[in-house]
């Protein structure tokens, strides 16, 4: 039996390459250990069987973005420490259409992106790629967000007027935005900068409680058909 050694290694030998190009095999998911992708540099191996997969390319891993449906109830400040198990594998959604290949690496160090609150469900934002971060947070005022909101009660006269102009929240006026029916007892709001609790208390001054809150996009990029739960892989030419 072989002293065990690190993969690595391993497929630096059988590649005739660097052991960064070694690691960049591993991590793209390019490497079989006994018939078995394995993506960590440093598993140990002795005489197991390793291969690296036909049309294997060794280069970079590009920082993931994922686009989550948030079932209501789940508070993503507390998840902030475990927020990779908001995307399970098994939960990719179907119709993703990416063809992002899903590697391990692609779960760690991700951030929660565009806050909403944990009663709230629908699109969020979960990415490891600064370029996005940067984007979504330096420019949070001005990207418009779309939100149906289920309401109970009698709207006051003028209300949706006053929705979309004139209202203060934390003592301050907020920016006018643009607010309609969707049917009998939900309102469909394109809203810049949303706060947390800030459609609650709009909706509130103007006569109505509310009953749910969904968002539907973030600038450019919607929810679309995905059931609640699930995720999808924002493709890398998508802009918000």
């Amino acid at each position: 039996m072989s002293n065990p050694i690190r993969l690595a290694r391993r497929v630096a030998e059988l590649a005739r390459c660097s052991r960064s190009e070694a690691e960049q095999y591993i991590e793209g998911g390019w490497v079989k250990v006994d018939g078995q992708v394995v993506e960590l540099p440093g598993h140990m191996v002795t005489d197991e069987v390793v291969e690296i997969v036909p049309g294997a390319r060794p280069q970079p891993i590009e920082p993931a973005t994922f686009l989550l449906h948030k079932p209501a109830g789940v508070d993503l400040d507390a998840a902030a420490g475990a927020i990779a198990d908001l995307v399970p594998p098994a939960n990719r959604w179907d119709g993703d259409a990416t063809g992002i290949r899903m590697l391990r690496k692609n779960f760690q160090r991700l951030a929660s992106l565009v806050p909403l609150e944990p009663e709230a469900s629908g699109l969020v934002v979960l990415s490891q790629d600064g370029r996005v971060r940067r984007r979504l947070v330096e420019d949070f005022a001005t990207i418009e967000q779309e939100f149906v909101v289920e309401v109970e009660g009698s709207l006051e006269p003028w209300g949706l007027s006053r929705l979309s102009h004139g209202l203060c929240y934390e003592g301050r006026p907020l920016p006018p935005c643009k607010v309609s029916w969707q049917n009998e007892t939900r309102l469909r709001f394109a809203i810049k900068g949303p706060r947390p609790g800030q459609l609650r208390d709009m909706c509130a001054q103007v006569g109505v409680q509310v009953i749910s809150i969904r968002r539907l996009r973030i600038g450019r990029i919607a929810l679309a058909k995905m059931p609640v739960g699930a995720w999808r892989y924002l493709p890398t030419s998508a802009r918000f």
